[in-house]
């Protein structure tokens, strides 16, 4: 049976096989073994194909060992001191080097292959030296690897303006791309302080229903059209896109908020002239 996991620092998710008659229930704790070695996991579900169409792949990304014991409970705890340590460690030696790089976060494997150093920099940063340095004081393979600022938001931020966990570090496997275009259609407030995530970027929310106010914005009347309704011409001075309706100034100058289903026909300017 097949199950999906999520697993490591940068919550990574994949299906994950595993063997035998045991069954996992969600949000079970699970030793797994990915192509990076021996971590730890989350259940989320059954894989289904509805989740390999979420996920983009079929790919198995490794196996669910076994069900996390208070043994493994204990040897997390040890092994987050142990990262704090590191951390700090790599720091030092950054600075005593005047490295131009920003250490953010460091995560060791639950099975102790490996310690992976996240970091921040504005451009290349030659770090073979660094690694030797790291790899003779803790003893174990190093990875360095350079993060963007979303990344970054991805293993620090906790919470969003809403309230609820940001989604960087709960379900998204991508980030979107978003545009001042996206807040624009959806008549969101302009001031970046408001629309910025916790990255100090433009928020992955915008993405969520653009499609679908695109998919309205181009089934109603574009403004600056002349329109016909039952109660005569006008012209669409603005939308209203999720009422799926429009404001229509009339050739008697009345104004109303005419309903997508009530417009009869859409006529150009210059038949509205001529007409």
């Amino acid at each position: 049976m097949r199950y999906v996991v999520r697993y490591g620092t940068m919550r990574f998710v994949g299906e994950f096989s595993a063997k035998g008659p045991a069954e996992y229930a969600r949000s079970e704790q699970v030793i797994v073994r990915s192509h990076r070695g021996t971590e730890w996991g989350e259940i989320l579900c059954a894989a289904t194909e509805r989740t390999a169409e979420y996920l983009g792949s079929t790919d198995v990304k490794g196996k669910i060992l076994r069900t996390a014991t208070p043994d493994d409970d204990q040897q997390r705890d040890a092994i987050r001191l142990q990262e704090r340590e590191s951390f700090e460690g790599c720091r030092e030696v950054i600075a005593e080097r005047k490295m131009q790089m920003q250490l953010v976060d460091v995560e060791q494997l639950f099975g102790g292959e490996k310690i992976v150093f996240y970091y921040l920099a504005e451009s290349r940063v030659d770090f073979r030296e660094l690694v030797k340095v790291l790899a003779k004081k803790f003893r174990m393979r190093i990875e360095m690897r350079q993060i963007g600022v979303r990344d970054e938001a991805k293993l620090l931020a906790d919470y969003g303006d809403c309230g609820k966990p940001v989604c960087c570090n709960t379900h998204l496997q991508q980030m979107p791309p978003v545009s001042m275009k996206m807040a624009k259609l959806q008549k969101a407030t302009l001031d970046p302080t408001k629309i910025s995530g916790r990255c100090g970027r433009l928020k992955c929310c915008l993405r969520y229903e653009y499609d679908t106010y695109e998919q309205y914005r181009k089934e109603l009347p574009r403004v600056g059209k002349w329109i016909v309704t039952r109660d005569g011409k006008g012209k669409v001075l603005a939308q209203e896109i999720l009422a799926r309706k429009v404001l229509v100034s009339y050739e008697d100058n009345r104004r109303a908020l005419v309903d997508e289903a009530d417009v009869l026909t859409v006529v150009g300017s210059e038949e509205a002239k001529s007409s």
